[in-house]
């Protein structure tokens, strides 16, 4: 196993949320990576967060890692959730809310469903 592979490995499953993505939670440096920030922030979860442009085996590796070709990429529980397309529509769908309360990852629900009052 790869360097970075094992240093993915170990971030997602001793952190219940990451979010692998270009720049950090506070400073995002793409719209998309921005996005999946903002959701996650507005919605006051606790997560980690790994800026992809700091590492470029890292940057690499989590493509390699999840099968999956873009940042941002999500990860709950160790497990892939999505890039921002799929969290926006999650969040959208109430989804994302499910997939935290099965996981025991807390939530502001009020934030999340203002989310979805904002954009329906």
């Amino acid at each position: 196993m790869s360097d970075a592979k094992t240093r993915i490995d170990e971030t997602v499953k001793s952190n219940d949320v990451v979010l692998y993505m270009k720049g950090t939670k506070t400073m995002p440096q793409c719209g998309f990576s921005s996005r999946v920030a903002g959701v996650l922030n507005y919605m006051g979860v606790e997560y980690a967060d790994v800026n992809v442009l700091e590492d470029q085996d890292i940057r690499q590796g989590i493509k390699d890692y999840s099968d999956w070709p873009t940042i941002p990429q999500l990860y709950v529980k160790g497990e892939f959730v999505g890039g921002c397309d799929i969290i926006t529509e999650m969040t959208l769908s109430g989804e994302l809310d499910q997939l935290f309360e099965e996981n025991g990852v807390s939530y502001d629900k009020d934030a999340a469903e203002k989310i979805r009052e904002a954009n329906g």
